[in-house]
């Protein structure tokens, strides 16, 4: 599709990219939120030692249990593990900068004005009632 500076395709273009731009920011944020991102780094990091064990010239159930047992961290599974922390950390810090409200020391009282007249509501749609229904039913709807 061609590009026009100034003409209808560039308008077209320009709609789909902020879509897909407004999608991807969703997305973004979604992952962000769930904490999503530390488990694909942890994948990575898990695939990095594996592949780093393999290569050692270990069998393949040494590798693996060496990989995931916890005691031989690799220097991005160290990282991973406190930025964790300090992660919860922030969180358990927020929940005790929690906004809360004193309660009220004196009597709250409201006062209606001097001058209050109710209105009558007159009903709108009353008039489309009075009719009788259209006879046969409508094709559409006859069972």
């Amino acid at each position: 599709m061609p590009i026009l500076a100034c003409g209808r395709h560039f308008q077209v273009y320009s709609a789909t990219v902020f879509a897909r731009l407004g999608k991807s920011l969703v997305v973004v944020a979604l992952v962000l939120s769930t904490g999503l991102h530390w488990a694909a780094l942890q994948t990575v990091a898990w695939t990095t030692m594996l592949a780093a064990n393999l290569s050692s010239q270990q069998t393949l159930s040494q590798a693996v249990s060496e990989t995931f047992d916890g005691k031989h961290l690799c220097p991005l599974c160290r990282a991973i593990a406190a930025a964790k922390k300090s992660e919860k950390k922030n969180e358990a810090l927020a929940l005790k900068l929690k906004i809360e409200y004193p309660p009220l020391t004196e009597k709250f009282l409201l006062i209606a004005p001097r001058m209050f007249k109710t209105s009558h509501a007159d009903n709108l749609f009353a008039d489309c009632l009075t009719g009788k229904p259209p006879l046969p039913p409508p094709r559409s709807f006859s069972v």
